[in-house]
């Protein structure tokens, strides 16, 4: 079985004339420190700080991250079953975990709680993403959907939920009650676990 440097030296092809394409790779992940989720939260530019490492070679690598990110999120299919906060995190956690900014995702699932769509409704910055809730209902009436999960990731790594996060949750749960559709519960993603605001009694 190849090493993650190996591996990574494939996609780097060659190295420098100094340098070979493995030695290049156990340096970039070193920087890492041999972590995959740090590697894929490096830009282009970042990338190409490292001698031997052009744009097109920095492109590769993270296209291939993101593949095999996308890869883990395949079982993410319509009539998966999502009853609970550690479910609906399982799915959630390749898409949301290692990345540099915020992003917003909802799960539409009908009564009995069975996915029926997945989508990215916002990104952001480090620190916040902003969610039109119409925008949300809209997508859900469009699928018939009657129960929702909602869902963003804190890069900072710090599982608590903002104001700003129990806020949107109250507006959301409120416009759901009017149309007759379910916010289930709200969950806060990261590399080292989840956070249920139903579980903590945030949802009232």
């Amino acid at each position: 079985m190849l090493s993650r440097a190996e591996l990574l030296a494939i996609l780097i092809v060659c190295g420098t004339k100094k340098r070979s394409a493995v030695s290049l790779a156990h340096e970039i992940l070193d920087s890492c420190g041999n972590n995959l989720a740090e590697l894929s939260r490096l830009e282009v530019a970042q990338l190409q700080r490292f001698h031997g490492i052009g744009p097109k070679k920095a492109v590769r690598i993270l296209a291939a991250l993101e593949l095999s990110r996308r890869r883990q999120i395949d079982p993410l299919a319509s009539g998966q079953l999502v009853r609970t906060a550690r479910e609906a995190s399982t799915w959630l956690r390749p898409l949301l975990a290692d990345q540099p900014f915020e992003s917003f995702y909802v799960l539409f699932l009908n009564q009995a709680n069975r996915l029926l769509h997945h989508e990215c409704i916002s990104t952001g910055g480090i620190t916040s993403t902003t969610v039109d809730p119409r925008v949300v209902f809209r997508i859900a009436l469009h699928h018939k959907a009657t129960r929702l999960f909602l869902a963003h990731n804190h890069p900072s790594g710090n599982l608590r939920p903002s104001r700003a996060d129990i806020s949107l949750t109250r507006k959301m749960k409120e416009a759901g009650i009017m149309l007759d559709i379910q916010v289930v519960d709200h969950i806060i993603v990261t590399d080292g676990g989840y956070f249920s605001l139903l579980e903590d009694g945030l949802m009232d």
